[in-house]
This record gives C-alpha cells, structure tokens and sequence, in this order.
C-alpha cells in the first residue's frame, strides 16, 4: 500500500495529464457516483467567495487547477472507504508537495510569483467543496474526510524532518490568507514562507546546518478546537532521532515590522473579528473565553525562543521583542493593557499576538512543548503586514506586492538563521 501511495503521489506531480492515482485511474467509475448541489456555499462565507473569478484565477494563474479540475473525477473512481481515505491522502499531499515544489522554483508554471501562497488556498478549498459535493455508493464519515484531506494538504502528513545527525530541526507554521472580506486578493507572507521554507536545508548564522519542515493552518476557530495544532506539532515534538530542535509559530501582524511574541495568552478575546468563515471565538477584551479543547496550562506563557539572537536582524524591516500583555489582574474586574508582560494571578485577556488565533497557535503549541518537550525553545514570530495590491481590483498580483512579499519571506528566513 506505501509503494502505491507513494507511485500515486509522484504520478500526481508530474503534471495534469497524470493526477489521478495509478491504483484507481483505469477503474471503472464507480456507478452511484454523482454530485449533490453544495449545500454549504451558501451558508459558509470562506466557500461562497468561490463564486469571485478571481479565486478561480489564482490556481489557474500558478497551474495548479489541474488539482480542481481532475478532482471529481478521482472521488468518482472510489470503491470503498479506505479508498476513499486513500485517495484524499494522495491528493492533499501531492498538492501539498506541488505547491512547495513551485515555491522552491522547482515546478515551473503560470505567471504569478512563486512564492505566492494563494493559489494553495483557493485550489484546496475548491476541493473541499468537490467532496462535500461527492454522493458515493457506500457510507463515508464526511467530516473526518474532509479532515484527512485538510491535513494532508496542509503539509502535516508525510513531512517528517529526515533525521540527518548534526543537523538542527526547526518546525515552523503559518496562516491561510484571511481578512479577505475587505480584500479578497489578500495573501499571507507567513503561509508563503512555509511554503518556501518546507524542506529545505540551510545553515544557521553560527554555521550549523539545519533543516525546516512547514505546515500552513486554517484561520478557522473550529479546526483549532479539533486538534489541528496539536495534531502538526505533536509528531515533531514527540521524543525520537526525528523530533525537532525548535518550534516556532509565524503568523502576519503588524504594519513596517517583525516582532517576536514574550508571551501567549491562554484566552480567546478578538470578537467582533471574524475567521474565514464568519464564526467569533465568543470571547471579547471584557469577557475572554478559553477555546475548547485547551489542555491544562498557565494563562499566560512565555517565549524561550532566542530573543536577544532574532531580533539583531534589522533588515529590511525591524524586529522587536514585544512584551506587552493585556490582562484582567487578580482582584481585578477589567482588562489592563501592560508593556513589560503579566502580573501575577492574572486572568489572560491577550498576549503580543492579542486574542485571535496568532496567539491561540503560539499558545497551543508551546503549551504542548511544555507537556511534552519542557527544554525546546519555542515561541511565535509575527511577520510585517503585505502590502503593494495594485488599485485595480482585477489586478491579481503587481511589482510592489511581489516585492515586499520577498522581503519578508527572505527576512523570515535570516531571522530563523539566527535561531541559535
């Protein structure tokens, strides 16, 4: 079964002509298979933006909706579940990997930047709506599913670091696009570094060699109460000769400037702002709430990253440690807004990444690292905000949004370098 899955991912990677897996391609198409209408596009803003040309564009643009277009044809060759299951393994990480491998200059096609972290976003959640869609023969726990593809497609499967000796391990995540109601063309630079960093060997500025591995996370309150954070970083810090060195969540953040995050707040507090779906986190600076799901912890924790190392890298864009933490003090029945970190016996309202999911994925993570790896540095890096969308709405990408989308990449990557 691995021998095929992997022959089925290479296939998949060669080009359009070759997506669909070699085990079911000259199958005959299953004969219940057919397509429902989507009965969550109308409900669930993050699909209904679909219907904009322009999501359809990006793929088509960086010659991945080959992805989209072979997809329902593919669903429609399943026989059975763990066909099923086999098939969204297949996909999701070979549309992983052909995004990755575009990022990396290694997969040649269309005219937009290759670092650009958009077509991943519209390709796969036009799948997503092709599986909903999808009306099988047989019963398919639809939900786990759409996990399994989520996951695979998000790099958090069959992307262990290699385990090299002497080589340092970093594990870092970034975001899905989001804001996107306000400006659907919006990209995240965090999600293009992960996409241009998943891999890749580069040597730190002290001369060690080191080996990134990447994922890009939802801007979704429900995948962060399933498990997703803990599902990408608990493998890499399970104990082993393939556990990472370091982890780091990244996240876009701040107009003109990077920032390394002192502490993660435990609460959820960002409403009225939305995630991609529209959904709040029913927490608010007055009332913060604490997410589901969340394992035991301290309200606030705080960074063990190398601060002073990361933030002597100054160029193009400043780099701060930011220390400011808005709590509720003990005794206390408001939120107070603190430069030099929490008091204590504090109820945390919101770290430097605020309330919304930058912090909940700088929390979770090193929340988990404290269980399960106490001595790993880790903490959360925010990115400069992008900028340079030309006006014209119809303009997908222009030289300064390129431009500024590389220097920062580049800037992730100089700063990660200077990790030890």
């Amino acid at each position: 079964m691995m021998l095929l899955r992997r022959a089925a991912l290479a296939a998949a990677l060669i080009g359009v002509s070759a997506l669909l897996p070699p085990t079911t391609a000259h199958a005959d198409q299953a004969p219940a298979c057919r397509a429902a209408a989507d009965t969550h596009a109308a409900t669930d803003p993050e699909r209904a933006r679909l219907r904009d040309p322009r999501t359809a564009a990006l793929p088509q643009r960086a010659a991945l909706d080959g992805f989209v277009r072979g997809f329902p044809a593919a669903l429609c060759t399943v026989r059975d579940p763990v066909g099923a299951e086999r098939l969204l393994d297949t996909w999701g990480e070979a549309l992983w990997q052909a995004a990755v491998n575009r990022a990396q200059g290694r997969r040649p096609g269309g005219d937009l930047p290759a670092g650009d972290d958009r077509p991943l976003y519209w390709a796969r959640l036009a799948m997503t709506v092709d599986l909903d869609r999808w009306q099988p023969s047989f019963p398919v726990d639809r939900q786990a599913l759409r996990s399994r593809f989520e996951d695979s497609s998000r790099g958090l499967t069959s992307n262990a670091f290699r385990g090299t000796p002497g080589v340092r391990r970093i594990f870092v995540s970034g975001f899905d696009p989001f804001g996107l109601d306000a400006e659907l063309r919006r990209a995240n630079p965090s999600g293009s570094a992960a996409l241009q960093l998943n891999g890749r060997r580069v040597t730190l500025a002290d001369g060690t060699p080191a080996e990134i591995r990447a994922v890009v996370l939802p801007v979704r309150y429900a995948d962060f109460d399933a498990g997703i954070v803990e599902r990408a970083y608990g493998p890499r810090l399970a104990p082993g000769p393939r556990a990472a060195h370091m982890i780091t969540s990244i996240s876009q953040g701040y107009p003109g400037l990077f920032t390394l995050e002192a502490w993660a707040g435990r609460a959820r507090s960002a409403d009225p702002y939305p995630d991609n779906t529209g959904s709040l986190s029913g927490g608010t600076t007055d009332h913060p709430v604490t997410a589901p799901g969340m394992g035991p912890g301290a309200e606030f924790l705080r960074t063990t990253l190398p601060a002073d190392a990361m933030t002597a890298v100054q160029s193009p864009y400043p780099v701060r440690l930011n220390t400011v933490v808005t709590e509720i003090p003990a005794g206390g029945s408001g939120p107070v807004t603190r430069e030099d970190g929490p008091t204590p016996g504090s109820r945390a309202v919101a770290g430097g990444g605020g309330g919304y999911l930058s912090n909940e994925v700088a929390y979770r993570s090193n929340r988990l690292r404290l269980e399960l790896r106490p001595d790993l540095p880790g903490g959360h890096l925010h990115t400069p905000v992008l900028t340079g969308l030309p006006a014209d709405p119809a303009a997908l990408t222009g030289p300064d949004f390129e431009r500024n989308e590389k220097a920062i990449t580049a800037q992730v990557l100089e700063v990660l370098r200077h990790s030890r």
